[in-house]
């Protein structure tokens, strides 16, 4: 939901540990008196700030530093952690080094508690609306927000482990303790379900309004997220069809029901300012702000700031001469630092300097110094390097307070979906066909000349394209190759049939009757 438009609210969600419990971040003005959730959802200002709530988790960030993104950057190969030791922010540190992820150790506490967090909060709106006086349209279109919402974090749980509970109503302390794991299988058909709800809504906005309500949840989100697990499940034409209906009949234009297009300079998408966020290309966008005055003493997981941008800048950076190029970047803690590997197939893109800040020339030209990072190449993630001019100026510390946005999902993104899902249903790759037009408009967008749509080469695409941007992980594990991806290279190991998926975190196992999986209870 856009910060610029809609303020952070008292969340609704009760204090269960498999439903992850709202933390004080999202309490912005303390009730008088007790506040139980019980009296609440009494107006449709009410039902607002429960909806708000929900989207208050798409963003989570944790103490930690964990996010979604950072972990699955950590465990590519196109990233190491890095940071100032093989111990800094240990969450990140083993997933690049896999084996040393465990129940107790790794990002899946964090990310567990986010999506049941949503899940729960979605589940509370759902059943309190129907008793909620006010305009019945707005509560259709509440409705539909909050069950594309569900479906958005079941998505990200089901991908991130495999088997989990599956909650469609708020449950009682005693009733979580007795949930148990529903399949994969199940989790996705109330996946499917609750986007073609959301999508079946008249309320629903095709597209919500970009300056006043971007990051709101519309029709064209549904179908894209609709497309992506079509894709995932292996369901190459009903992906196909999803993601045609919002790229649109002609690729490379604007699509005419959604109006989605791709953004003519692609550096432009990585720029911060208002401006360029909320573009044309973006389709599910997580809204961040440089003015929520996040300090230490309420903690990094309480700022409405995107942490990617003092995380991903190099250490101890020092421009010299002091006004060169090198000074609009700042320095940071130097994590995520681009691997040798991905600096190779990069080098020759146009995409490469809007993606990789090459340390390296820098210092060889003397015009930057820094202190290389754990396991260092040199080469630092670019689109999410903080930049000085963000520097907020509203208050709070400056690590915590950078306005960069993220991409869920945007229309490259979706092109290059729906090419491969083309491609796997056995459709044309040549000059002609509707996957050759789709990559190659991507291709386009930064000047490479049109090559056939085969399958390695839209995955190849898929690589420069969405460098650094959380998915190339989730790729090599959903088309199988993993294993010999990163065990290939050095310090790097990935178990097969283990490392797929993270364990259920130790802490839920107590007291519960959850099970690990059983790709970890064998461990």
């Amino acid at each position: 939901m856009n910060k610029r438009n809609f303020k952070y609210i008292v969340a609704i969600a009760a204090g269960l540990q498999l439903a992850a419990a709202c933390s004080d971040k999202f309490v912005t003005v303390a009730p008088k008196g007790n506040f139980l959730e019980s009296s609440y959802y009494k107006n449709q200002q009410e039902a607002y700030n429960g909806l708000v709530a929900i989207y208050d988790m798409v963003g989570y960030q944790a103490g930690n530093y964990t996010n979604k993104t950072g972990a699955m950057d950590a465990a590519s190969d196109d990233h190491w952690t890095g940071g100032g030791g093989s111990g800094d922010i240990n969450v990140f540190q083993v997933m690049t080094r896999l084996n040393l992820l465990t129940p107790l150790t790794g990002p899946q506490e964090e990310l567990w508690k986010k999506g049941f967090s949503g899940v729960y909060r979605a589940n509370v709106l759902l059943s309190k609306l129907p008793g909620v006086p006010m305009d019945e349209n707005l509560k259709k279109r509440y409705a539909a927000e909050a069950k594309v919402l569900r479906a958005h974090f079941y998505f990200d749980l089901v991908r991130l482990f495999k088997s989990v509970p599956l909650m469609t109503a708020p449950l009682s302390t005693e009733e979580t303790k007795n949930i148990t794991q529903a399949t994969p299988e199940e989790v996705y058909k109330q996946i499917e379900q609750d986007l073609k709800d959301g999508i079946a809504e008249a309320n629903l906005p095709d597209v919500p309004p970009r300056t006043t309500e971007g990051g709101r949840m519309g029709k064209g989100i549904a179908h894209a997220l609709l497309g992506k697990v079509y894709l995932y499940e292996k369901k190459w034409t009903a992906a196909a069809a999803e993601f045609k209906e919002v790229n649109g009949e002609t690729p490379g234009q604007a699509s005419a029901k959604y109006n989605y297009k791709l953004v003519a300079n692609f550096a432009d998408l990585w720029r911060s300012e208002d401006a360029y966020k909320f573009n044309s290309e973006s389709i599910f966008e997580v809204s961040y702000t440089a003015n929520s005055g996040g300090n230490w003493t309420d903690g990094a997981g309480k700022t409405d700031g995107n942490l990617l941008n003092i995380l991903c800048g190099p250490r101890s950076l020092v421009p010299t001469p002091a006004t060169n190029e090198v000074s609009q970047y700042v320095a940071g803690w130097g994590f995520l630092i681009v691997s040798q590997q991905l600096e190779a197939v990069m080098k020759g893109d146009p995409r490469y300097a809007a993606t990789i800040l090459n340390m390296k020339e820098l210092v060889d030209a003397k015009k930057a110094t820094y202190s290389p990072s754990f396991d260092d190449t040199g080469f630092f993630l670019n689109k999410f390097v903080g930049r000085t001019s963000n520097i907020s100026k509203g208050g709070g510390v400056m690590e915590l307070n950078f306005p960069q946005n993220l991409y869920e999902i945007r229309l490259a993104d979706t092109y290059l979906m729906e090419a491969e899902a083309r491609i796997k249903a056995g459709e044309g790759s040549g000059a002609g066909t509707r996957a050759y037009q789709l990559l190659n408009a991507v291709r386009a967008r930064v000047g490479l000349p049109a090559i056939d749509a085969t399958f390695d080469n839209i995955f190849k695409e898929r690589r420069l394209e969405l460098a650094g941007e959380g998915h190339r992980f989730f790729d090599l594990v959903r088309t199988g190759q993993a294993a010999a991806v990163l065990n290939a290279i050095p310090n790097r190991s990935f178990v097969p049939n283990k490392n797929e998926i993270l364990p259920i975190p130790y802490l839920e196992l107590e007291n519960t009757k959850l099970k690990q999986t059983p790709e970890w209870s064998k461990s």
